[in-house]
């Protein structure tokens, strides 16, 4: 009996948790790297996530024709040197940002509609023993309004 009491309560503290976590990355995402889209449009997504050293994610989305397009990516300081990829349905890569000094932002232009992948990984500089950081990741969009 009381079993059946605890595993719903330890379910709400786990639940809560994962909120607390997502909301403290949405905030980071806003304050951090909204900015760095400067002229461009926001396109009202916030995406975040929680990554350790080592840890990579990755994330589709699909871009148009002729349009200017700006990717930004954001790591908390505390975090070593964020890389992201950029790469199309063939898994050719269009841009890594480790060859351009970990820049956090990449601005372009697709000929055709097409749908791209891009990885987000956490550079790992731990020795060993070290507890690996951990802190917000977060990947922006904005696009320029044609004229």
């Amino acid at each position: 009996m009381r079993i059946n009491r605890i595993i719903p309560i330890l379910a709400l503290f786990i639940v809560a948790a994962t909120v607390n976590v997502d909301a403290q990355c949405k905030a980071f995402a806003k304050k951090v790297c909204l900015p760095e889209l400067g002229p461009y449009v926001h396109d009202g997504n916030y995406h975040a996530a929680v990554l350790v050293e080592g840890e990579e994610a990755e994330l589709y989305k699909t871009f148009y024709s002729d349009m200017e397009y700006r990717v930004a990516i954001c790591g908390e300081d505390k975090l070593p040197n964020v890389e992201f990829k950029v790469l199309d349905a063939n898994k050719n890569v269009l841009y890594s940002n480790k060859d351009a000094n970990f820049a956090k932002t990449w601005d372009f232009k697709l000929q055709s509609s097409q749908q791209l992948k891009l990885i987000v990984k956490v550079s790992s500089f731990n020795a060993p023993g070290d507890t690996p950081a951990s802190g917000c990741v977060s990947i922006m969009f904005g696009f320029k309004m044609k004229k």
